[in-house]
């Protein structure tokens, strides 16, 4: 993969940010609660649809690589897509009217990760703010995993374009 000296830097900057969370006491997890008090997700619009989003209002994401059976998103990719957790025995939840089930599974090296209809749910750290949604439709690659990310939609769609950062391979 090819980079521009701008690029490299942007990736450089997002290597020190990655290094400053984890300095910080990151575990690549949110154990929110969600929403609101009494939720795990919430829902807020974006794009041209309605996007699932955590207890702080960031967007979650789903990546293909990732099965009902196996999460792929694991060491380095978790340091940067960070898992949607919640304690062990606890059932997420969502405001009335969210179409899809909310489940968990367990990840590799523990925790209880949220899935959307059977697709463990993550934050991106490079989403800026709440209601950001530079996530949708980056393709990212750690170890020899290329990974493809789609925010959650529970209606209609995000605005169909990449994010503008150049994702790297680790």
């Amino acid at each position: 993969m090819r980079m521009t000296t701008t690029a490299a830097r942007r990736v450089g900057g997002l290597a020190i940010a990655v290094l400053l969370l984890a300095a910080c006491g990151s575990n690549g997890s949110d154990s929110s609660t969600g929403g609101s008090s009494d939720t795990t997700v919430a829902t807020r619009p974006a794009g041209s649809g309605t996007v699932l989003v955590d207890s702080s209002g960031r967007t979650l994401y789903f990546t293909d690589q990732d099965t009902a059976s196996k999460i792929a998103c694991v060491e380095g990719c978790a340091q940067v897509w960070l898992a949607l957790t919640v304690p062990a025995g606890t059932t997420p939840t969502a405001p009335a009217g969210v179409p899809g089930t909310l489940a968990t599974m367990a990840r590799p090296g523990g925790g209880m990760q949220v899935t959307y209809d059977g697709k463990p749910l993550y934050t991106f750290t490079l989403d800026s703010q709440p209601g950001a949604l530079s996530g949708d439709g980056v393709t990212d690659e750690f170890g020899s995993t290329q990974f493809t990310w789609h925010a959650a939609f529970t209606a209609g769609s995000g605005s169909g374009s990449a994010s503008p950062y150049p994702m790297p391979r680790y």
